[in-house]
Formats: C-alpha cells, structure tokens, sequence
C-alpha cells in the first residue's frame, strides 16, 4: 500500500514540544511526530506558542509530507519522530 495522509488534522504536545499528525497505510493508522525544533524557523523559542508551531506546521505542510513518506518508506511502523535529521 501507499502511504496517504487523507486527514489535514494536526495537533500541538506542549509537553513534548512536537506536532502530531496521522497517516495511513492502507488501512493502519501511523502516527508522524514533527519535533518544533523543524518548525522553529523564525520563532523565538521561549515565546512560542502553540498556534506559531501550527501555523508553521501548515506552512511548510508539503514539504513535511514528502519527508514523512520518504522516513516511512522501506520500513513501516506505527510511529515515526521526525527530527531536523530527516530535513537536511
């Protein structure tokens, strides 16, 4: 199956610093984390809050799903943490 990413929702872990988003395998749900550190392009840290990250995330929306595709590819889970590592 092809990864797909059908739902545009997303959401902010303050706890965690991260965005969360959803995206399938055919029928199995696998959850994206975008740590904000990726997002943080522009933003004080100290100052940033949840819609900035959002607002960011949204942004750069098709870049972040080519990169989701690409760290999925070849090795499916049910979890993938993406990192600056994965944008160079």
């Amino acid at each position: 199956m092809t990864l797909s990413f059908p739902n545009s929702a997303r959401s902010y872990d303050e706890t965690k610093m991260r965005v969360r988003f959803t995206g399938y395998d055919g029928m199995f749900e696998v959850k994206f984390f975008v740590t904000a550190d990726v997002l943080a392009k522009g933003l004080v840290l100290r100052t940033a809050a949840e819609r900035d990250y959002l607002d960011a995330f949204d942004k750069m929306r098709p870049k972040i799903l080519d990169v989701a595709k690409r760290a999925y590819d070849g090795k499916p889970q049910a979890m993938v943490l993406l990192d600056l590592s994965n944008f160079r």
